[in-house]
């Protein structure tokens, strides 16, 4: 009797097997704030099912940057960093705290092996980038760690301009869409509405931003991040925002910048149950196939489909959808 072969093997070339991340990326940056995301992850669930970024760019006080490394790789030491799914926003390469703040990462506190990602800010073109990366691998050999993936946030115009090659650069594992700093590159001509829910779904500039951004991460695959959305009293108002960008224009995972927004980004990113019904019987009908071509519903289906359905399982494992014990067991046990 044949081995029933893993999805995964059986469906996917190694180079096609893209990094799975969680479909939330919560920001903070002042201690009490990053303190309690870390705990909110740690509590949500056995996994983790967003990452927390920590702000280096934003979060701290002018002159006190050094202070702000220093407490940030404190954290991503501790035992609060529970799943080690926390990562870095860093200054932006070039900035005089750049070096600093990898210093302080990759120092003696610990941080370095186990950040989750590092990202780079205000990227300006591929050429910047691809620097930053060798100075993040650099610092992290010196330090005896792994090189962490990088990630990077599409804010500028000639950032956009290359976005094909920032997704081609193997150290990069996803690319966000810095909506506030786009929006303010234009000079006025989008806007304040584009920085809202409805202004950033129709204003075409912005919506080709977006896409571009979707496509050249898929076309390397790359996982593309969604901006935020301000809105962060308003749930209806997130929900819609994290559909769309799920559902319309393609992304695997979007922003939080409050604790509110952090569930129904994670609720809208995850798959519909009647799909997810149907992923389920596809894909354990096939693999019982050995991934010959099935009929479901009246529908005929083969490994075109079976991947399809299978991306739909892995999402839903990554939100923490329910999922009948022998599916996980099947497909998502560590040994599997």
């Amino acid at each position: 009797m044949r081995t029933a072969l893993h999805p995964r093997d059986a469906l996917f070339a190694s180079h096609e097997r893209a990094p799975l991340l969680p479909v939330a990326d919560h920001y903070a940056g002042v201690d009490a704030r990053m303190r309690k995301a870390l705990a909110i992850q740690g509590e949500m669930a056995d996994r983790a099912l967003f990452d927390v970024t920590l702000d280096l760019e934003d979060g701290a006080a002018l002159g006190a940057e050094a202070e702000q490394a220093a407490r940030i790789a404190e954290l991503i030491a501790s035992p609060a960093n529970r799943f080690n799914r926390v990562g870095v926003r860093l200054h932006p390469h070039g900035h005089p705290c750049f070096a600093q703040d990898l210093a302080m990462l990759f120092g003696p506190a610990g941080a370095g092996p186990r950040l989750a990602f590092l990202m780079v800010p205000k990227v300006a073109d591929a050429a910047e980038l691809a620097a930053a990366c060798a100075q993040i691998e650099a610092a992290a050999l010196a330090a005896g760690c792994t090189p962490p993936p990088v990630h990077a946030l599409v804010e500028t115009h000639g950032a956009l301009r290359e976005v094909q090659a920032l997704a081609a650069l193997p150290a990069v594992e996803s690319l966000s869409f810095g909506l506030m700093d786009f929006v303010s590159a234009h000079r006025g001509a989008i806007s304040a509405q584009g920085m809202r829910l409805h202004g950033q779904f129709s204003h075409p500039l912005i919506v080709r931003a977006k896409l571009e951004i979707a496509a050249a991460c898929h076309a390397q695959g790359k996982t593309p991040s969604h901006s935020v959305i301000t809105e962060f009293n308003d749930r209806e108002a997130i929900t819609q925002a994290a559909r769309k960008a799920a559902q319309d224009f393609g992304y695997l995972r979007m922003w939080s910048i409050h604790p509110n927004q952090i569930a129904p980004i994670i609720e809208a990113f995850a798959p519909d149950p009647a799909e997810l019904d149907d992923a389920i019987a596809i894909v354990s009908a096939a693999q019982a196939n050995q991934w010959a071509p099935i009929a479901h519903k009246g529908l005929l289906h083969d490994r075109a489909s079976f991947r399809y359905f299978w991306h739909v399982l892995e999402r839903a494992e990554r939100t923490g959808q329910a999922l009948p014990a022998e599916v996980r067991r099947a497909f998502f046990d560590p040994a599997a």
